[in-house]
């Protein structure tokens, strides 16, 4: 494949997709919905390929892993994307300066986005459909382990695309090679912006690599705080979902802060984290409170790199403090700026943490497994941000969007 005129298909495609209405979009994301369901066994054929050169003990194997009940919710998915309004023309502002001159500012498409991620195959639906929402062409770099899964995937997209008479490099599928990430991370002039998915290792060397602009998303450290005046029943129910939910996700939770105070509480707080044979790293007060109320063989002593460690496993660290301060303290330090959670019953506490904490998502008795597109009523999603230009959280179809500026005047000269 000879990438640089990839690039150049995908950015003239970028150029008729602009001029698409709304309507044939729309019918465009159900037809895909539609064949999602029409053609289960072929995605699922091809993902079993992938899956069968995985470990299933590998953390990123349930990522990876396409079901029947998952390829439904996809399209579910898509058809909800479909059914949302437009992100473009939206006028953000409007005004007219003392010359007379009309100003309006429009939402428009970035035009090609890059978007660079591992073992998640559902990630190809999930950024055609914004990508197409939006009015932007898109460009998928997968990885070698979903190679089977993505290709089956984009190739039912262009079936459909290629059904409407659209011109199909409006998504591409790069190989799943190094060399592809190297030139997509340059694709200067081609490309206007890249979006990685996946580890902090590749988030970095996206970041640090790329000439292109780059949204970091991903790499998610969270922590939930039980406080002293935490509400047990709840704090129960936070902490297992925030762990257990979906391991191999960047909204689990990693670390548990626990009020000095609420020690006696832990073994209860920790019981239902058994059932699932989670590993505790528990610091020296926590450890105490945890021996012979906890599986032997699941609890160890906390070291420093338990703190600041993304497990994607059936893996959590637990620090003991003594109050909000201290909490907040600790995710500055070991925080990723992706999701963090109080458990209170304690409104100036919960006001301070929801203040205090630089983070895109916090959360006041609700688990860190909320932040997704979906949950937050955006459809899909095509990440969730880290970073603090742009978009911040999860990025549904307004935050795949740019603007510019309309001017209009009635002959008006600029005069000095």
């Amino acid at each position: 494949m000879n990438l640089n005129e990839t690039f150049k298909a995908v950015r003239a495609a970028s150029r008729k997709l602009a001029m698409m209405d709304a309507q044939t979009i729309n019918t465009v994301l159900c037809a895909v919905a539609d064949k999602i369901e029409e053609k289960t066994d072929v995605l699922l054929k091809a993902n079993q390929e992938d899956l069968l050169r995985m470990e299933t003990s590998n953390p990123k194997y349930d990522r990876l892993k396409l079901t029947q009940e998952r390829l439904e919710g996809i399209a579910a998915d898509m058809r909800q994307v479909a059914s949302l309004p437009s992100p473009l023309g939206i006028v953000r502002e409007a005004y007219t300066v003392p010359s007379g001159l009309r100003l309006q500012k429009v939402s428009v498409p970035f035009g090609v986005v890059g978007v660079i991620y591992e073992a998640r195959p559902n990630v190809s639906f999930d950024v055609f459909s914004l990508c197409l929402k939006s009015g932007n062409a898109s460009i998928l770099k997968g990885g070698s382990d979903a190679d089977a899964s993505n290709r089956a995937i984009v190739q039912l997209i262009h079936e459909v695309l290629e059904e409407f008479g659209i011109d199909s490099h409006v998504v591409e599928l790069l190989p799943s090679t190094r060399e592809a990430t190297e030139a997509l991370l340059h694709a200067e002039g081609w490309v206007d912006l890249i979006i990685p998915r996946g580890s902090s290792n590749l988030i970095q060397y996206v970041r640090h690599e790329a000439t292109v602009p780059v949204i970091e998303t991903g790499a998610g450290i969270c922590h939930t705080y039980f406080d002293k005046a935490g509400d047990l029943t709840k704090g129960t129910a936070i902490v297992n979902n925030a762990k257990t939910r979906r391991v191999s996700v960047c909204n689990a939770m990693d670390c548990l802060l626990l009020h000095r105070a609420r020690l006696a509480d832990l073994p209860a707080l920790c019981a239902p984290l058994a059932e699932s044979r989670v590993i505790l790293y528990a610091d020296e007060p926590a450890y105490q409170a945890l021996e012979g109320n906890y599986p032997a063989e699941l609890l160890q002593p906390a070291t420093l790199e338990s703190y600041g460690t993304e497990f994607l496993d059936y893996k959590m660290a637990i620090k003991t403090v003594n109050d909000v301060v201290e909490a907040v303290t600790h995710i500055y330090t070991y925080g990723s700026g992706h999701s963090e959670c109080i458990v209170t019953e304690d409104k100036e506490a919960a006001a301070f943490f929801t203040r205090a904490v630089d983070a895109a998502c916090v959360y006041v008795n609700a688990p860190t497994s909320f932040t997704d597109g979906a949950q937050f009523g955006l459809g899909a999603e095509i990440g969730i941000s880290t970073q603090k230009l742009h978009a911040r959280g999860p990025m549904g179809l307004r935050e795949m969007t740019t603007y510019k500026w309309i001017v209009e005047g009635d002959g008006q000269v600029r005069k000095k």
